[in-house]
């Protein structure tokens, strides 16, 4: 059976532990989910719960899991705000801090993620440059990222056929082909593009 130590990046280890027994909530490693890759909540019992996808790569899982423990941690000192507002992005950006150096991220992951952590968004997925870097060219190769595509380009996802119709913030107004109901898909989703 995995241990949390198997989903981390090995010189992460000590520093994630020491925040785990400072900190008291469960930890679940979960399913992948598409719309998230972990989530912190309050359970009705009045414990708190974070959960992480359990296919993200080390380095992905590391940045989650601090993520979602930022999320706690300003729970406990600040008491209800919002969820991603100033005080838990200076929370994140602390705890974070100690894991951005060479023997935990590759050098070439170091400047999107010291950039990202400026002004940390509710997502990584919403900053494209970090969002690909931390996959580590994980993507298969028949598949595109979606902005990679141009406007009008159809791809398929989820064994749905869609047409790109404009590009909004970080995601992007598509039509889905047959039904022409319109969806707004994350610009890092991968699909299967369709040639013409």
């Amino acid at each position: 059976m995995k241990t949390i130590d198997d989903y981390l990046p090995e010189n992460a280890i000590p520093r994630v532990r020491e925040l785990l027994e400072a900190h008291d909530f469960i930890l679940k490693i979960v399913n992948q989910r598409t719309t998230k890759h972990g989530d912190f909540r309050k359970l009705k019992s009045g414990k708190y719960q974070i959960t992480i996808n359990n296919n993200l790569n080390p380095l992905q899982f590391l940045l989650t899991l601090i993520h979602e423990i930022a999320h706690h941690v300003t729970h406990q000192e600040y008491g209800r705000v919002k969820p991603h507002g100033k005080e838990w992005k200076l929370t994140f950006k602390q705890l974070m801090l100690p894991f951005v150096n060479p023997a935990i991220y590759p050098e070439e992951l170091l400047p999107p993620l010291a950039k990202y952590l400026i002004n940390p968004k509710a997502s990584t997925d919403s900053d494209p440059q970090l969002s690909l870097a931390m996959k580590c060219g994980q993507k298969e190769s028949h598949k595109k990222y979606i902005f990679e595509l141009e406007l009008g380009s159809a791809f398929v996802l989820k064994k749905k056929n869609y047409r790109i119709l404009e590009k909004k913030r970080t995601r992007y107004l598509c039509s889905e082909i047959d039904s022409h109901r319109k969806y707004l898909i994350s610009q890092n989703a991968e699909v299967v593009p369709i040639k013409r």
